[in-house]
Protein backbone atom coordinates (compact mmCIF):
# COMPACT_ATOMS: atom_id res chain seq x y z
CA UNK A 1 0.00 0.00 0.00
CA UNK A 2 1.54 3.01 -0.76
CA UNK A 3 2.06 6.68 1.46
CA UNK A 4 -0.81 8.36 -0.12
CA UNK A 5 -3.11 5.41 0.71
CA UNK A 6 -1.87 5.12 4.15
CA UNK A 7 -2.52 8.22 4.65
CA UNK A 8 -6.08 8.53 3.17
CA UNK A 9 -8.75 10.14 5.64
CA UNK A 10 -11.25 8.76 8.12
CA UNK A 11 -14.40 10.09 9.25
CA UNK A 12 -14.62 11.24 12.50
CA UNK A 13 -17.42 10.48 14.69
CA UNK A 14 -16.27 11.31 18.03
CA UNK A 15 -18.25 14.86 17.65
CA UNK A 16 -21.47 12.90 17.90
CA UNK A 17 -20.22 10.37 20.50
CA UNK A 18 -16.96 9.54 22.00
CA UNK A 19 -17.09 5.83 21.21
CA UNK A 20 -19.26 3.02 21.04
CA UNK A 21 -18.63 2.26 24.90
CA UNK A 22 -18.76 5.60 26.05
CA UNK A 23 -21.02 6.54 28.52
CA UNK A 24 -22.58 9.27 26.07
CA UNK A 25 -23.36 6.58 23.39
CA UNK A 26 -25.02 4.34 26.26
CA UNK A 27 -27.39 7.39 27.35
CA UNK A 28 -27.93 8.38 23.71
CA UNK A 29 -28.99 4.83 22.27
CA UNK A 30 -30.79 4.19 25.52
CA UNK A 31 -32.53 7.54 24.70
CA UNK A 32 -33.35 6.64 21.12
CA UNK A 33 -35.14 3.23 22.12
CA UNK A 34 -37.54 5.02 24.97
CA UNK A 35 -38.76 7.77 22.45
CA UNK A 36 -39.60 5.01 20.54
CA UNK A 37 -41.30 3.50 23.21
CA UNK A 38 -43.13 6.78 24.40
CA UNK A 39 -44.31 7.26 20.64
CA UNK A 40 -45.68 4.04 21.00
CA UNK A 41 -47.60 5.08 24.63
CA UNK A 42 -48.82 8.19 22.62
CA UNK A 43 -49.99 6.10 20.04
CA UNK A 44 -52.12 3.60 21.93
CA UNK A 45 -53.01 6.54 23.82
CA UNK A 46 -55.08 8.38 21.34
CA UNK A 47 -55.80 5.28 19.34
CA UNK A 48 -53.36 5.34 16.23
CA UNK A 49 -54.16 3.12 13.77
CA UNK A 50 -57.40 1.52 11.32
CA UNK A 51 -60.14 2.94 11.94
CA UNK A 52 -63.48 3.26 10.41
CA UNK A 53 -63.97 6.96 8.29
CA UNK A 54 -65.77 9.39 10.55
CA UNK A 55 -66.06 13.20 10.29
CA UNK A 56 -63.14 15.57 11.09
CA UNK A 57 -62.95 17.41 14.60
CA UNK A 58 -60.87 19.82 16.29
CA UNK A 59 -60.03 17.10 18.89
CA UNK A 60 -58.31 14.93 16.01
CA UNK A 61 -57.19 17.67 14.23
CA UNK A 62 -55.16 18.50 17.53
CA UNK A 63 -54.12 14.63 17.82
CA UNK A 64 -52.70 15.36 14.60
CA UNK A 65 -50.56 18.24 15.32
CA UNK A 66 -48.92 16.73 18.49
CA UNK A 67 -48.70 12.99 16.86
CA UNK A 68 -46.61 14.52 14.25
CA UNK A 69 -44.94 16.57 16.30
CA UNK A 70 -43.60 13.88 18.58
CA UNK A 71 -43.20 11.66 15.07
CA UNK A 72 -40.49 14.20 13.63
CA UNK A 73 -38.47 14.34 17.16
CA UNK A 74 -38.23 11.05 17.49
CA UNK A 75 -37.06 10.46 14.14
CA UNK A 76 -34.16 13.20 14.16
CA UNK A 77 -32.80 11.65 17.17
CA UNK A 78 -32.63 7.86 15.64
CA UNK A 79 -31.66 9.12 12.29
CA UNK A 80 -28.59 10.06 13.89
CA UNK A 81 -28.00 6.94 16.38
CA UNK A 82 -28.71 5.07 13.26
CA UNK A 83 -26.02 6.80 11.01
CA UNK A 84 -23.33 6.68 13.96
CA UNK A 85 -23.51 2.76 14.42
CA UNK A 86 -23.68 2.43 10.40
CA UNK A 87 -20.29 4.69 10.12
CA UNK A 88 -18.74 1.81 12.62
CA UNK A 89 -20.00 -1.46 10.51
CA UNK A 90 -19.77 0.34 6.70
CA UNK A 91 -16.03 0.91 7.47
CA UNK A 92 -14.96 -2.23 9.15
CA UNK A 93 -17.73 -4.82 9.03
CA UNK A 94 -15.36 -7.35 11.68
CA UNK A 95 -16.34 -4.78 14.58
CA UNK A 96 -18.28 -6.71 16.64
CA UNK A 97 -19.37 -3.90 18.98
CA UNK A 98 -20.86 -2.65 16.15
CA UNK A 99 -22.82 -4.89 15.01
CA UNK A 100 -24.34 -6.11 18.11
CA UNK A 101 -25.73 -2.52 18.70
CA UNK A 102 -26.70 -2.68 14.96
CA UNK A 103 -28.67 -5.69 15.31
CA UNK A 104 -30.46 -4.45 18.68
CA UNK A 105 -31.11 -1.41 16.86
CA UNK A 106 -33.16 -2.75 14.20
CA UNK A 107 -34.67 -5.32 16.66
CA UNK A 108 -36.53 -2.19 18.27
CA UNK A 109 -36.96 -0.50 14.64
CA UNK A 110 -39.60 -3.22 13.85
CA UNK A 111 -41.41 -0.92 16.71
CA UNK A 112 -41.02 2.03 14.48
CA UNK A 113 -41.99 0.24 10.87
CA UNK A 114 -44.96 -0.96 12.94
CA UNK A 115 -45.73 2.70 14.41
CA UNK A 116 -45.54 4.04 10.68
CA UNK A 117 -47.92 1.41 9.52
CA UNK A 118 -50.39 2.14 12.07
CA UNK A 119 -49.85 6.17 11.38
CA UNK A 120 -50.22 5.50 8.06
CA UNK A 121 -53.68 3.54 8.24
CA UNK A 122 -54.90 5.85 10.93
CA UNK A 123 -54.00 9.15 8.14
CA UNK A 124 -55.80 7.10 5.81
CA UNK A 125 -59.01 6.97 7.62
CA UNK A 126 -59.36 10.67 7.95
CA UNK A 127 -60.76 13.61 5.35
CA UNK A 128 -56.98 14.86 4.64
CA UNK A 129 -57.73 17.64 2.45
CA UNK A 130 -60.17 18.89 5.45
CA UNK A 131 -56.87 18.29 8.02
CA UNK A 132 -55.08 20.62 5.23
CA UNK A 133 -57.75 23.02 5.33
CA UNK A 134 -58.22 23.46 9.28
CA UNK A 135 -54.09 22.53 10.28
CA UNK A 136 -51.04 24.87 9.55
CA UNK A 137 -48.94 22.19 10.68
CA UNK A 138 -50.94 19.64 8.28
CA UNK A 139 -50.43 22.16 5.23
CA UNK A 140 -46.71 21.89 5.54
CA UNK A 141 -47.12 18.59 5.49
CA UNK A 142 -49.99 18.34 2.97
CA UNK A 143 -47.95 16.24 0.53
CA UNK A 144 -46.88 13.15 3.33
CA UNK A 145 -50.67 13.60 4.31
CA UNK A 146 -52.03 12.46 0.62
CA UNK A 147 -49.08 10.40 -0.04
CA UNK A 148 -50.47 8.18 3.21
CA UNK A 149 -53.67 8.45 2.17
CA UNK A 150 -52.79 6.69 -1.27
CA UNK A 151 -50.28 4.42 0.70
CA UNK A 152 -53.15 3.54 3.34
CA UNK A 153 -55.19 1.74 0.20
CA UNK A 154 -52.04 -0.50 -0.02
CA UNK A 155 -52.09 -2.17 3.13
CA UNK A 156 -52.82 -5.12 4.72
CA UNK A 157 -54.48 -5.76 8.52
CA UNK A 158 -53.07 -4.30 10.89
CA UNK A 159 -51.84 -7.76 12.48
CA UNK A 160 -50.36 -8.67 8.90
CA UNK A 161 -48.21 -5.27 8.83
CA UNK A 162 -47.45 -6.21 12.46
CA UNK A 163 -45.92 -9.36 11.53
CA UNK A 164 -44.30 -8.25 8.47
CA UNK A 165 -42.39 -5.93 10.51
CA UNK A 166 -41.18 -8.26 12.87
CA UNK A 167 -40.34 -10.82 10.50
CA UNK A 168 -38.63 -8.37 8.61
CA UNK A 169 -35.71 -8.51 10.87
CA UNK A 170 -35.12 -12.23 10.37
CA UNK A 171 -36.23 -12.13 6.95
CA UNK A 172 -35.61 -9.72 3.92
CA UNK A 173 -32.99 -7.67 5.91
CA UNK A 174 -31.19 -10.38 7.43
CA UNK A 175 -30.54 -11.41 4.00
CA UNK A 176 -29.64 -7.76 3.08
CA UNK A 177 -27.18 -8.04 6.07
CA UNK A 178 -25.88 -11.36 5.31
CA UNK A 179 -25.01 -10.25 1.98
CA UNK A 180 -23.07 -6.69 3.22
CA UNK A 181 -21.22 -8.86 5.67
CA UNK A 182 -20.14 -12.06 4.12
CA UNK A 183 -18.80 -10.20 0.67
CA UNK A 184 -17.03 -7.32 2.60
CA UNK A 185 -14.97 -9.86 4.16
CA UNK A 186 -14.12 -11.85 1.18
CA UNK A 187 -10.21 -12.10 0.62
CA UNK A 188 -9.39 -13.06 -2.90
CA UNK A 189 -6.28 -14.65 -3.99
CA UNK A 190 -4.02 -12.83 -6.88
CA UNK A 191 -0.64 -12.61 -8.35
CA UNK A 192 0.73 -9.24 -8.60
CA UNK A 193 4.51 -8.54 -9.30
CA UNK A 194 4.81 -12.37 -9.00
CA UNK A 195 3.87 -12.33 -5.76
CA UNK A 196 0.86 -14.37 -4.36
CA UNK A 197 -1.64 -11.61 -2.59
CA UNK A 198 -5.00 -12.07 -0.81
CA UNK A 199 -6.85 -8.32 -1.32
CA UNK A 200 -10.53 -7.47 0.24
CA UNK A 201 -13.07 -7.65 -2.67
CA UNK A 202 -13.34 -3.99 -3.32
CA UNK A 203 -9.29 -3.70 -3.72
CA UNK A 204 -9.30 -6.23 -6.33
CA UNK A 205 -12.25 -4.57 -8.06
CA UNK A 206 -10.23 -1.23 -7.74
CA UNK A 207 -8.12 -3.05 -10.29
CA UNK A 208 -10.42 -2.81 -12.85
CA UNK A 209 -8.61 0.97 -13.47
CA UNK A 210 -5.45 -0.20 -13.78
CA UNK A 211 -3.51 0.66 -16.82
CA UNK A 212 -2.06 -2.11 -17.49
CA UNK A 213 -4.84 -4.89 -19.00
CA UNK A 214 -2.76 -8.26 -18.24
CA UNK A 215 -3.13 -6.46 -14.26
CA UNK A 216 -7.03 -5.93 -15.46
CA UNK A 217 -7.71 -9.34 -16.88
CA UNK A 218 -6.21 -11.25 -13.94
CA UNK A 219 -8.31 -9.24 -11.78
CA UNK A 220 -11.23 -9.96 -13.55
CA UNK A 221 -11.11 -13.70 -13.48
CA UNK A 222 -9.95 -14.20 -9.79
CA UNK A 223 -12.87 -12.01 -9.03
CA UNK A 224 -15.40 -14.06 -11.52
CA UNK A 225 -13.47 -17.33 -9.71
CA UNK A 226 -14.43 -15.36 -6.08
CA UNK A 227 -18.05 -15.44 -6.76
CA UNK A 228 -18.19 -18.34 -8.10
CA UNK A 229 -16.99 -19.85 -5.30
CA UNK A 230 -19.43 -18.35 -2.96
CA UNK A 231 -22.03 -18.05 -5.14
CA UNK A 232 -24.58 -20.10 -3.00
CA UNK A 233 -25.17 -18.09 0.05
CA UNK A 234 -25.39 -15.04 -2.24
CA UNK A 235 -27.92 -16.71 -4.41
CA UNK A 236 -29.83 -17.79 -1.28
CA UNK A 237 -29.63 -13.96 -0.09
CA UNK A 238 -31.18 -12.41 -3.51
CA UNK A 239 -33.62 -15.37 -3.60
CA UNK A 240 -34.78 -15.00 -0.04
CA UNK A 241 -35.04 -11.22 -0.49
CA UNK A 242 -36.86 -11.12 -3.99
CA UNK A 243 -39.26 -13.80 -2.58
CA UNK A 244 -40.31 -11.79 0.15
CA UNK A 245 -40.84 -8.41 -1.98
CA UNK A 246 -43.00 -10.19 -4.36
CA UNK A 247 -45.17 -11.67 -1.54
CA UNK A 248 -45.62 -8.26 0.12
CA UNK A 249 -46.38 -7.18 -3.40
CA UNK A 250 -49.19 -9.43 -4.08
CA UNK A 251 -50.22 -9.20 -0.44
CA UNK A 252 -50.71 -4.98 -0.38
CA UNK A 253 -52.69 -5.43 -3.77
CA UNK A 254 -50.14 -3.99 -5.75
CA UNK A 255 -50.34 -5.19 -9.51
CA UNK A 256 -46.61 -5.41 -9.58
CA UNK A 257 -43.50 -4.61 -7.53
CA UNK A 258 -42.82 -2.47 -10.17
CA UNK A 259 -45.64 -0.46 -9.13
CA UNK A 260 -44.96 0.19 -5.69
CA UNK A 261 -41.55 1.01 -6.51
CA UNK A 262 -42.65 3.87 -8.62
CA UNK A 263 -45.33 4.78 -5.44
CA UNK A 264 -42.35 5.58 -3.14
CA UNK A 265 -39.86 7.05 -5.75
CA UNK A 266 -42.75 9.59 -6.50
CA UNK A 267 -43.02 8.95 -10.57
CA UNK A 268 -45.39 7.17 -12.62
CA UNK A 269 -45.25 4.92 -15.43
CA UNK A 270 -45.85 7.72 -18.15
CA UNK A 271 -42.34 9.46 -16.89
CA UNK A 272 -40.35 6.11 -16.66
CA UNK A 273 -41.66 5.23 -19.77
CA UNK A 274 -40.51 8.34 -21.78
CA UNK A 275 -36.81 8.05 -19.64
CA UNK A 276 -36.38 4.36 -20.39
CA UNK A 277 -37.47 4.89 -24.19
CA UNK A 278 -35.13 7.33 -24.92
CA UNK A 279 -32.46 5.94 -23.09
CA UNK A 280 -32.70 2.68 -25.35
CA UNK A 281 -32.72 5.32 -28.48
CA UNK A 282 -29.11 6.31 -26.92
CA UNK A 283 -27.40 3.09 -26.95
CA UNK A 284 -26.22 2.74 -29.88
CA UNK A 285 -24.23 6.29 -29.27
CA UNK A 286 -23.04 4.57 -26.20
CA UNK A 287 -21.99 1.64 -28.15
CA UNK A 288 -20.02 4.16 -30.60
CA UNK A 289 -18.52 4.83 -27.32
CA UNK A 290 -17.32 1.97 -26.33
CA UNK A 291 -15.78 0.87 -29.72
CA UNK A 292 -14.10 4.65 -29.67
CA UNK A 293 -12.06 3.38 -26.79
CA UNK A 294 -11.38 -0.16 -27.96
CA UNK A 295 -9.57 2.12 -30.59
CA UNK A 296 -7.66 4.22 -27.99
CA UNK A 297 -6.44 1.06 -26.25
CA UNK A 298 -5.57 -0.32 -29.47
CA UNK A 299 -7.42 -3.56 -28.85
CA UNK A 300 -10.52 -4.70 -31.30
CA UNK A 301 -13.01 -4.80 -29.21
CA UNK A 302 -13.73 -3.96 -25.80
CA UNK A 303 -13.63 -7.02 -22.93
CA UNK A 304 -15.71 -6.30 -19.42
CA UNK A 305 -12.71 -5.49 -18.09
CA UNK A 306 -11.60 -3.11 -20.17
CA UNK A 307 -15.16 -1.04 -18.93
CA UNK A 308 -12.94 0.93 -16.65
CA UNK A 309 -9.99 1.30 -18.06
CA UNK A 310 -7.58 4.61 -18.06
CA UNK A 311 -7.67 6.38 -21.50
CA UNK A 312 -5.26 9.63 -21.99
CA UNK A 313 -2.84 10.75 -19.80
CA UNK A 314 -1.92 13.46 -17.31
CA UNK A 315 1.13 14.69 -15.39
CA UNK A 316 -1.23 15.41 -12.81
CA UNK A 317 -1.72 12.54 -10.38
CA UNK A 318 -5.27 13.73 -8.74
CA UNK A 319 -3.76 12.69 -5.49
CA UNK A 320 -6.93 13.07 -2.51
CA UNK A 321 -5.30 16.68 -1.32
CA UNK A 322 -5.09 18.09 -4.63
CA UNK A 323 -8.41 16.59 -5.85
CA UNK A 324 -10.07 18.24 -2.19
CA UNK A 325 -8.96 21.73 -3.03
CA UNK A 326 -10.21 21.43 -7.00
CA UNK A 327 -13.90 20.20 -5.57
CA UNK A 328 -13.83 23.25 -2.93
CA UNK A 329 -12.68 25.81 -6.00
CA UNK A 330 -15.13 25.01 -8.40
CA UNK A 331 -17.86 24.44 -6.01
CA UNK A 332 -17.33 28.18 -4.68
CA UNK A 333 -17.51 29.34 -8.42
CA UNK A 334 -21.07 28.75 -7.87
CA UNK A 335 -21.41 30.14 -4.51
CA UNK A 336 -19.97 30.80 -1.38
CA UNK A 337 -22.89 28.56 0.11
CA UNK A 338 -21.72 25.30 -2.03
CA UNK A 339 -17.83 25.80 -1.63
CA UNK A 340 -18.63 26.75 2.41
CA UNK A 341 -19.84 23.23 2.60
CA UNK A 342 -17.41 21.54 1.19
CA UNK A 343 -14.75 23.23 2.71
CA UNK A 344 -16.38 22.52 6.40
CA UNK A 345 -16.81 18.66 5.16
CA UNK A 346 -12.82 18.27 4.47
CA UNK A 347 -11.89 20.25 7.45
CA UNK A 348 -13.64 18.31 10.01
CA UNK A 349 -13.17 14.66 8.67
CA UNK A 350 -16.33 14.46 6.92
CA UNK A 351 -14.94 12.11 4.66
CA UNK A 352 -13.44 8.11 4.95
CA UNK A 353 -11.45 7.97 1.66
CA UNK A 354 -8.93 4.98 2.56
CA UNK A 355 -9.93 1.23 0.89
CA UNK A 356 -9.20 -1.41 3.47
CA UNK A 357 -10.16 -4.95 4.97
CA UNK A 358 -13.72 -5.32 6.30
CA UNK A 359 -14.87 -2.01 4.70
CA UNK A 360 -17.87 -1.81 2.40
CA UNK A 361 -17.11 -1.09 -1.61
CA UNK A 362 -18.40 1.67 -3.83
CA UNK A 363 -19.27 5.33 -2.29
CA UNK A 364 -22.10 6.66 -0.30
CA UNK A 365 -23.00 9.99 1.82
CA UNK A 366 -25.54 9.75 4.68
CA UNK A 367 -27.02 12.69 6.68
CA UNK A 368 -25.89 12.32 10.50
CA UNK A 369 -27.24 15.23 11.99
CA UNK A 370 -29.08 18.42 11.06
CA UNK A 371 -27.19 19.99 7.87
CA UNK A 372 -24.08 17.19 8.73
CA UNK A 373 -23.55 14.20 6.70
CA UNK A 374 -20.39 11.56 6.65
CA UNK A 375 -19.20 10.65 3.24
CA UNK A 376 -17.57 7.05 2.23
CA UNK A 377 -15.95 6.66 -1.00
CA UNK A 378 -12.47 4.37 -1.69
CA UNK A 379 -10.55 6.60 -3.03
CA UNK A 380 -7.95 5.73 -5.98
CA UNK A 381 -5.99 8.73 -7.58
CA UNK A 382 -7.42 10.04 -10.44
CA UNK A 383 -10.27 12.27 -11.75
CA UNK A 384 -12.94 9.98 -11.41
CA UNK A 385 -12.27 9.76 -7.96
CA UNK A 386 -12.12 13.50 -7.53
CA UNK A 387 -15.67 13.73 -9.53
CA UNK A 388 -17.32 10.69 -6.80
CA UNK A 389 -15.93 12.74 -4.02
CA UNK A 390 -17.87 16.01 -5.90
CA UNK A 391 -20.64 13.54 -6.33
CA UNK A 392 -21.20 12.43 -2.71
CA UNK A 393 -20.79 16.21 -1.66
CA UNK A 394 -23.44 17.11 -3.48
CA UNK A 395 -25.65 14.55 -1.85
CA UNK A 396 -24.22 16.54 1.59
CA UNK A 397 -25.67 19.62 0.18
CA UNK A 398 -28.62 18.21 -0.44
CA UNK A 399 -28.70 17.61 3.36
CA UNK A 400 -27.38 21.05 3.97
CA UNK A 401 -30.73 22.46 2.41
CA UNK A 402 -33.42 19.65 3.62
CA UNK A 403 -31.85 20.64 7.30
CA UNK A 404 -35.02 23.05 8.33
CA UNK A 405 -37.62 20.67 6.93
CA UNK A 406 -39.12 17.95 9.56
CA UNK A 407 -38.58 14.36 9.22
CA UNK A 408 -41.90 13.39 7.82
CA UNK A 409 -41.44 16.62 5.09
CA UNK A 410 -37.52 15.39 4.07
CA UNK A 411 -38.35 12.13 2.96
CA UNK A 412 -36.80 12.46 -0.76
CA UNK A 413 -37.35 9.53 -2.92
CA UNK A 414 -34.13 8.23 -5.05
CA UNK A 415 -35.07 9.61 -8.16
CA UNK A 416 -34.60 12.88 -6.96
CA UNK A 417 -32.18 11.79 -4.32
CA UNK A 418 -29.37 12.38 -7.06
CA UNK A 419 -30.10 15.80 -8.37
CA UNK A 420 -27.50 17.36 -6.40
CA UNK A 421 -25.06 15.14 -6.75
CA UNK A 422 -25.41 15.13 -9.97
CA UNK A 423 -25.59 18.60 -10.79
CA UNK A 424 -22.05 19.43 -8.74
CA UNK A 425 -20.33 16.38 -10.15
CA UNK A 426 -21.15 18.55 -13.43
CA UNK A 427 -19.63 21.47 -11.93
CA UNK A 428 -16.35 19.78 -11.67
CA UNK A 429 -16.28 17.98 -14.12
CA UNK A 430 -17.05 20.98 -17.15
CA UNK A 431 -14.51 23.47 -14.83
CA UNK A 432 -11.69 20.27 -15.22
CA UNK A 433 -12.47 20.16 -19.06
CA UNK A 434 -12.43 24.03 -19.33
CA UNK A 435 -8.76 24.30 -18.19
CA UNK A 436 -6.10 20.96 -18.66
CA UNK A 437 -4.32 19.95 -22.05
CA UNK A 438 -6.26 17.31 -24.70
CA UNK A 439 -4.58 14.41 -23.41
CA UNK A 440 -6.20 14.98 -19.98
CA UNK A 441 -9.55 15.89 -21.77
CA UNK A 442 -9.60 12.49 -23.24
CA UNK A 443 -8.84 11.30 -19.73
CA UNK A 444 -11.55 13.56 -17.83
CA UNK A 445 -14.23 13.03 -20.81
CA UNK A 446 -13.92 9.27 -20.74
CA UNK A 447 -13.97 9.22 -16.58
CA UNK A 448 -17.29 11.01 -16.99
CA UNK A 449 -18.59 8.72 -20.58
CA UNK A 450 -17.56 5.57 -18.01
CA UNK A 451 -19.96 7.05 -15.77
CA UNK A 452 -22.49 7.63 -17.89
CA UNK A 453 -22.56 4.19 -19.99
CA UNK A 454 -23.10 2.62 -16.40
CA UNK A 455 -25.93 4.89 -15.20
CA UNK A 456 -27.90 4.44 -18.77
CA UNK A 457 -26.04 1.11 -20.30
CA UNK A 458 -25.32 -0.69 -17.52
CA UNK A 459 -28.65 0.62 -15.10
CA UNK A 460 -30.65 -0.72 -18.13
CA UNK A 461 -29.45 -3.96 -17.80
CA UNK A 462 -29.68 -4.24 -14.07
CA UNK A 463 -33.50 -3.23 -14.36
CA UNK A 464 -34.13 -5.80 -16.98
CA UNK A 465 -32.46 -8.45 -14.43
CA UNK A 466 -34.14 -7.60 -11.71
CA UNK A 467 -37.61 -7.55 -13.38
CA UNK A 468 -36.84 -10.68 -15.14
CA UNK A 469 -36.20 -11.90 -11.43
CA UNK A 470 -39.15 -10.68 -9.60
CA UNK A 471 -40.94 -12.20 -12.37
CA UNK A 472 -39.37 -15.80 -12.36
CA UNK A 473 -39.32 -16.04 -8.67
CA UNK A 474 -43.19 -15.97 -8.29
CA UNK A 475 -42.87 -19.25 -9.65
CA UNK A 476 -39.80 -20.86 -7.63
CA UNK A 477 -36.18 -20.26 -6.61
CA UNK A 478 -33.31 -19.77 -9.27
CA UNK A 479 -29.71 -20.97 -9.00
CA UNK A 480 -26.93 -19.06 -9.63
CA UNK A 481 -26.78 -20.45 -12.98
CA UNK A 482 -29.86 -19.21 -13.67
CA UNK A 483 -29.30 -15.69 -12.34
CA UNK A 484 -26.03 -15.80 -14.62
CA UNK A 485 -27.92 -16.58 -17.27
CA UNK A 486 -30.20 -13.63 -16.76
CA UNK A 487 -27.66 -11.54 -16.24
CA UNK A 488 -25.87 -12.20 -19.34
CA UNK A 489 -29.07 -11.83 -21.31
CA UNK A 490 -29.88 -8.26 -19.94
CA UNK A 491 -26.12 -7.33 -20.60
CA UNK A 492 -26.31 -8.47 -24.72
CA UNK A 493 -29.55 -6.81 -24.85
CA UNK A 494 -27.73 -3.22 -23.24
CA UNK A 495 -24.49 -3.38 -24.37
CA UNK A 496 -24.94 -4.86 -27.47
CA UNK A 497 -21.68 -4.52 -29.96
CA UNK A 498 -20.39 -2.11 -27.41
CA UNK A 499 -18.70 -5.14 -26.01
CA UNK A 500 -16.91 -8.40 -26.52
CA UNK A 501 -20.04 -11.22 -25.88
CA UNK A 502 -17.53 -13.48 -25.05
CA UNK A 503 -16.46 -11.49 -22.33
CA UNK A 504 -19.30 -10.13 -20.09
CA UNK A 505 -19.74 -10.01 -16.74
CA UNK A 506 -22.03 -13.21 -15.44
CA UNK A 507 -21.64 -12.40 -11.34
CA UNK A 508 -22.98 -8.63 -11.58
CA UNK A 509 -25.82 -9.54 -9.45
CA UNK A 510 -23.67 -10.55 -6.85
CA UNK A 511 -21.51 -7.77 -6.88
CA UNK A 512 -24.27 -4.74 -6.59
CA UNK A 513 -25.03 -4.26 -3.00
CA UNK A 514 -28.20 -2.94 -4.51
CA UNK A 515 -30.30 -6.01 -5.55
CA UNK A 516 -30.22 -6.94 -1.37
CA UNK A 517 -31.81 -3.63 -0.59
CA UNK A 518 -34.48 -1.31 -1.74
CA UNK A 519 -36.81 -2.37 -4.55
CA UNK A 520 -35.82 -1.39 -8.07
CA UNK A 521 -32.28 0.82 -6.62
CA UNK A 522 -31.28 1.11 -10.35
CA UNK A 523 -33.35 3.37 -12.81
CA UNK A 524 -33.42 5.96 -10.52
CA UNK A 525 -30.31 6.70 -11.10
CA UNK A 526 -30.53 6.92 -14.62
CA UNK A 527 -33.18 9.74 -13.64
CA UNK A 528 -30.95 11.26 -11.18
CA UNK A 529 -28.40 11.66 -14.18
CA UNK A 530 -30.59 13.30 -16.06
CA UNK A 531 -32.56 15.14 -14.30
CA UNK A 532 -29.44 16.95 -12.78
CA UNK A 533 -27.93 17.45 -16.60
CA UNK A 534 -31.37 18.69 -17.76
CA UNK A 535 -31.23 21.23 -14.52
CA UNK A 536 -27.01 21.75 -15.30
CA UNK A 537 -28.83 23.35 -19.04
CA UNK A 538 -30.98 25.61 -17.72
CA UNK A 539 -28.17 26.98 -14.95
CA UNK A 540 -26.19 27.53 -18.11
CA UNK A 541 -29.00 29.43 -19.69
CA UNK A 542 -29.82 31.87 -16.90
CA UNK A 543 -27.51 31.03 -13.57
CA UNK A 544 -29.03 33.92 -11.76
CA UNK A 545 -32.50 32.85 -11.96
CA UNK A 546 -31.70 29.30 -11.81
CA UNK A 547 -29.87 29.93 -8.26
CA UNK A 548 -32.86 31.52 -6.95
CA UNK A 549 -34.88 28.92 -7.03
CA UNK A 550 -32.60 25.77 -7.06
CA UNK A 551 -31.78 25.79 -2.96
CA UNK A 552 -35.67 25.91 -2.32
CA UNK A 553 -36.08 22.74 -4.89
CA UNK A 554 -33.77 20.84 -3.08
CA UNK A 555 -34.90 21.36 0.42
CA UNK A 556 -38.35 20.23 -0.89
CA UNK A 557 -37.81 16.75 -2.44
CA UNK A 558 -39.37 14.87 0.14
CA UNK A 559 -42.33 17.90 -0.31
CA UNK A 560 -43.91 16.85 -3.62
CA UNK A 561 -43.73 14.43 -6.55
CA UNK A 562 -40.90 14.49 -9.60
CA UNK A 563 -43.60 16.13 -12.43
CA UNK A 564 -44.61 18.84 -10.00
CA UNK A 565 -40.59 19.56 -8.71
CA UNK A 566 -39.43 19.84 -12.26
CA UNK A 567 -42.24 22.15 -13.65
CA UNK A 568 -40.53 24.82 -11.71
CA UNK A 569 -37.89 24.56 -13.55
CA UNK A 570 -40.35 24.37 -17.25
CA UNK A 571 -39.45 20.46 -17.61
CA UNK A 572 -42.11 17.61 -18.92
CA UNK A 573 -40.53 14.43 -17.04
CA UNK A 574 -43.12 12.53 -19.02
CA UNK A 575 -41.97 13.79 -22.41
CA UNK A 576 -39.36 11.76 -23.81
CA UNK A 577 -38.10 14.89 -25.89
CA UNK A 578 -36.59 16.27 -22.23
CA UNK A 579 -35.05 12.78 -21.46
CA UNK A 580 -33.57 13.29 -24.87
CA UNK A 581 -32.33 16.50 -24.71
CA UNK A 582 -30.11 15.45 -21.50
CA UNK A 583 -29.37 12.57 -23.36
CA UNK A 584 -27.60 15.18 -26.44
CA UNK A 585 -25.57 16.54 -23.92
CA UNK A 586 -23.71 12.87 -23.21
CA UNK A 587 -24.11 12.19 -27.05
CA UNK A 588 -21.88 15.53 -27.94
CA UNK A 589 -19.12 14.54 -24.73
CA UNK A 590 -19.26 11.45 -27.21
CA UNK A 591 -18.38 12.89 -30.40
CA UNK A 592 -15.89 15.38 -28.53
CA UNK A 593 -14.53 12.19 -27.01
CA UNK A 594 -14.39 10.70 -30.79
CA UNK A 595 -12.56 13.44 -31.92
CA UNK A 596 -9.65 13.87 -29.33
CA UNK A 597 -8.95 10.14 -29.00
CA UNK A 598 -9.06 9.87 -32.91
Amino acid sequence: MSVAERTLPHWDMTVVYPSLESDEFQSGFRAALQAIDELAALFDQHHIGLQEPKPLDDTTTQTFETIARRYNEMLESFVTTTAYISSFVSTNSRDETAQARQSELRMHSVKLSMLGTRFTAWLGSLDVEELIRRSAYAHEHAFMLRKAKQQSEHLMLPTEEALASELSVTGGSAWGKLYSTFTSQLLVPIELDGKERRLPMSALRNLAYDPNRDVRRRAYEAELAAWKEHAVPIAAALNSIKGEVNTLARKRQWQSPLDSALFNNNIDRATLDAMMGAARESFPDFRRYLRAKARALNTSALAWYDLFAPVGGSAREWAYDEGAQFVVAQFDTYSSKLGGLAQRAFLENWIDAEPREGKVGGAFCMRIRKGESRVLTNYKPGFGAVGTLAHELGHAYHNFNLAERTMLQRSTPMTLAETASTFCETIVKNAALARVAPDEQVMILEASLQDACQIVVDITSRFLFEKSVLERRTQRELSADEFCNLMLDAQRQTYGDGLDPNILHPYMWAVKGHYYGPLFYNYPYMFGLLFGLGLYARYEQDPEQFKAGYDNLLSSTGMGDAHELASRFGIDVRSADFWRGSLDVIKADIDRFETLAG
